[in-house]
């Protein structure tokens, strides 16, 4: 009945941080303090203005802060003031309401001053009796008889009925029954009347409904939410605040600035040196990612807007490089709680891409971020980001077109299903947008460094820092014919002491290399800002190796099945040989422990010693832990990131081939591939 108080935000973290922490504050409680807000005024613009002076004035007055009331006490304290200021200022009144007002506002406004205080701060933002006593500066006694006739006069004006007809000598416990305040002897004593009394019921019943529909304003938020776009308009206003106040105390000149619209744009020219950037977009920008290509002057807010069909498209920013163009969006369904995310493959097209991009090059894949904080606030937008292919030229348009969006599906249950297309859905229509676009320098630093893992050499080619990612270039020797290094994983790369994850979506083979006995690959790692490497520690993760071991197996379809040979020190079976069209073989092998290969390679032999022309292949495996735990691939209860040193078993393998009856006639083992973890490194110091 009672609702949750505001969290405690700690006084000392408010001191320590000043003023960034005041407004992270009124971030994380906006929502409480906006309704509070709007008990008293009518418009955004004055919701706006009681924000920013009250953000302010708590900063201003936190060395005056005495420690014997709470802070939120003394807070609200500050926040009212202004908002009776406010409230009387003709100035900044306006006729029309920026939203239409909810009928229990409209029937506050009803209400005496103090009637609307006491049930507001009450009910609505949850402070205690004793503490609106104190904010109103009156008598807990008279803070009651202010709750009772302000809820009596609410009952009226929402349709509840006018007088109360119980008993007069209960109405005065309503509130502290409802409110499980009353000692437990009254309490029996109050029950067994309302047992008996019809007319007390009655009241008692509307009484709560109304105390219900106040709370409910706050901890359901169905019927009220702060405007789009409102904390943003605000904190640019600081920002802006803050940047007149840091050049009037460095006695610069001041430089016209009348407006935040003004402010913002001269952001975008790069006109503030990197401090006031990084104050600006720490209070506006949600998305981490952004925020820090953002405050690097990496690129610019563009916000540029299409609309279909209730679902709305903004394109935030473009970063771009020789490495990638990486596009921040964000989606919002209108009509539905739906979340959608862009799929380069389906529904996306750059229509000048032969004109500004390199399409030599391989194309990055930016997974979806569920976990973002950002993408957990509200279940009709979605924030994310996508690679196009790096750009051609110093300065252009990007014109993409979007026609299909894809379906966030987050119900584990869904997942498997997800997994094999089974259940994916879309989002159609036309979103097109013309972005401009600036390509970012990147820099490179030759390594030249060699080493050894698990016997083969590997040395490191080059370094190569672009904003939106640091890749490595490294080769591999393969002249050895019985053992090779498939691929190599990274750990961190750790550049001056800093430690870049690697990227576990992005990797990339190189073909041109001189030396044919050398295949060189590129990884890639999170972006590094503003430095100049001097030391490069890189640490392997793991590695995938593939070994050559000749075997051959006779096959009959006339032959009993299952079979068993044995091949890598395991025992392998066949379990079905069939001719037919198609003809089908089945292999497998479910013995996990101490088994040596992974995966397996081999072909099947027709009569006439050839492959088959056509050969479908359907596998089953699992996932093994660094402690032998298994894990079904095709169970959506375990994430692949949180499985300590994964490596994945094939277990069936299940071959079709087609064609007129073909009679597979031997099964022929190359050979086999295998994971193993790492703890080597390789400190590289530059020049």
């Amino acid at each position: 009945m009672i609702p949750a108080k505001i969290a405690p935000f700690p006084i000392k973290t408010i001191t320590g941080q000043g003023l960034d922490s005041v407004v992270d504050w009124f971030d994380q409680h906006q929502l409480s303090l906006y309704i509070l807000g709007w008990s008293y005024l009518k418009s955004q613009q004055q919701m706006e203005e009681l924000f920013y002076q009250s953000i302010l004035k708590v900063h201003k007055e936190l060395p005056k802060y005495k420690r014997d009331t709470s802070f939120e006490t003394w807070l609200t304290s500050n926040f009212i003031h202004i908002c009776r200021e406010l409230a009387h200022d003709q100035s900044l009144s306006i006729t029309e309401d920026t939203e239409p007002r909810q009928d229990l506002f409209i029937a506050l406004d009803q209400l005496k001053e103090y009637e609307r205080e006491a049930i507001v701060l009450k009910y609505v933002t949850g402070l205690s009796q004793e503490e609106v006593a104190q904010l109103l500066q009156i008598s807990v006694e008279k803070l009651k008889e202010l709750l009772f006739s302000g809820i009596q006069s609410l009952k009226k004006e929402i349709g509840l009925g006018s007088n109360f007809n119980g008993c007069e000598e209960y109405r005065k416990d309503y509130i502290a029954y409802l409110e499980r305040a009353m000692e437990r002897s009254k309490k029996i004593d109050f029950e067994v009347h309302i047992y008996h009394c019809q007319d007390c019921q009655e009241d008692l019943a509307t009484f709560q409904e109304v105390m219900l529909s106040l709370i409910n304003l706050n901890v359901r938020n169905k019927d009220f939410h702060v405007p789009s776009g409102f904390m943003g308009n605000v904190k640019a206003r600081l920002a802006e605040e803050e940047m007149h106040r840091q050049q009037k105390k460095k006695q610069r000149k001041r430089v016209g600035l009348v407006s935040a619209s003004v402010f913002v744009l001269l952001i975008g020219i790069g006109f503030f040196t990197g401090v006031f950037s990084n104050l600006y977009y720490t209070w506006t920008e949600d998305d981490q990612q952004l925020r820090a290509f953002l405050q690097q002057n990496l690129g610019e807010r563009l916000n540029l807007e299409a609309e279909n069909e209730g679902v709305k498209i903004k394109i935030k920013s473009v970063i771009a490089d020789d490495v990638r163009t990486l596009v921040f969006y964000e989606i919002e369904d209108r009509n539905e709680n739906n979340q959608y995310v862009m799929n380069y493959d389906d529904g996306l097209l750059v229509e000048n891409e032969n004109e500004i991009m390199n399409r030599e090059t391989f194309l990055m894949y930016s997974p979806p971020d569920l976990e973002a904080d950002i993408n957990k606030e509200k279940m009709n937008v979605f924030h994310g980001k996508i690679s196009l292919r790096p750009l051609t030229v110093d300065n252009g348009t990007i014109r993409l077109k979007i026609t299909n969006l894809q379906k966030l599906i987050r119900d584990s249950s869904d997942q498997n299903e997800l997994r094999r297309g089974e259940k994916i859905e879309y989002k159609t229509g036309e979103w097109n947008f013309e972005i401009p676009v600036t390509k970012q320098t990147s820099a490179e630093y030759a390594l030249d460094e060699e080493t050894e893992v698990e016997g083969i050499p590997v040395r490191f080619d080059k370094l190569i820092l672009a904003p939106t990612t640091t890749v490595l270039q490294y080769d591999i020797l393969h002249s050895q014919p019985d053992k090779q290094t498939d691929f190599l994983n990274f750990d961190i790369l750790e550049v001056n002491e800093k430690n870049l994850n690697a990227d576990l979506y992005n990797g990339s083979f190189l073909e041109s290399l001189q030396d044919s006995n050398w295949n060189s690959y590129l990884i890639h790692f999170d972006p590094l800002f503003g430095v100049k490497p001097k030391e490069v520690n890189i640490q392997f993760e793991s590695v995938i190796l593939s070994f050559q071991e000749q075997k051959t197996i006779e096959l009959d379809a006339s032959k009993e099945y299952p079979q068993i040979f044995e091949y890598a020190g395991s025992t392998i079976s066949i379990d079905n040989v069939e001719v037919g069209q198609p003809s089908k073989v089945v292999i497998s092998n479910h013995e996990i422990k101490n088994r040596v290969y992974q995966t397996i390679y081999f072909n099947i032999l027709d009569e006439g010693e050839n492959i088959p022309s056509s050969m479908e292949m359907h596998t089953e495996g699992v996932f093994v832990d660094k402690n032998g735990m298994e894990y079904d691939m095709n169970d959506g209860n375990f994430s692949y990131e949180e499985i300590d040193q994964p490596r994945y078993f094939d277990t069936v393998y299940s071959l079709s081939l087609q064609g007129n009856k073909v009679i597979p006639k031997s099964l022929v083992m190359n050979g086999y591939s295998t994971t193993k973890y790492l703890d080597d490194a390789v400190r590289i110091t530059l020049e």
